[in-house]
């Protein structure tokens, strides 16, 4: 069966150079740069339920053009003489489906206004980086609700203050 989730389409070396974070790690090491991008994306996969894909542009690169997934984060190295653009527009031709919405992550004005033609909607990297930080930020919270109702009694957290009152009433008697 089809994966019939909402897309969104990532230009990964755009959000890089757009995600402050990632832009100063990519001075040093660029493989460690995406490896952190990945890592965040594969978590707001998780969370919001949006099929990831990241789209590398390796233009100058022969030989590329490969795919594969890390993270459970679909990744596309571009072909050579094929921009990250020129990627995602195909990917957005392909995968555009009447249940399904597709978003795109980048930057790129140009882009945004091709992409958005076909019908999917743009996403800048400021607007992913705040995404992906309320997401954490919400995944944070929910651990810290888990462990703080994990103690001994979880019954007892789960009833109302009345209604422990009266079984405390009951227990003294």
């Amino acid at each position: 069966m089809r994966d019939l989730r909402d897309c969104l389409l990532v230009d990964g070396y755009n959000m890089i150079g757009g995600w402050p974070e990632l832009s100063s790690i990519s001075k040093y090491d660029l493989e460690a740069a995406r490896d952190r991008l990945l890592e965040r994306l594969a978590d707001y996969q998780a969370f919001s339920g949006r099929k990831v894909i990241v789209v590398f542009d390796a233009y100058r690169v022969p030989g590329l053009g490969k795919s594969f997934a890390q993270y459970k984060v679909d990744i596309y190295f571009t072909k050579e003489k094929e921009t990250a653009d020129e990627c995602i527009e195909r990917l957005v031709g392909e995968l555009s489906h009447r249940r399904r919405q597709i978003y795109v992550a980048t930057s790129d004005m140009v882009e945004q206004h091709v992409i958005f033609g076909q019908g999917a909607l743009r996403v800048s990297a400021k607007e992913l980086l705040t995404q992906v930080e309320q997401s954490e930020r919400d995944v944070q919270i929910k651990l810290n609700e888990r462990r703080s109702n994990s103690g001994r009694n979880t019954i007892d957290s789960k009833l109302s203050p009345d209604m422990r009152t009266m079984f405390e009433r009951w227990r003294r008697e």
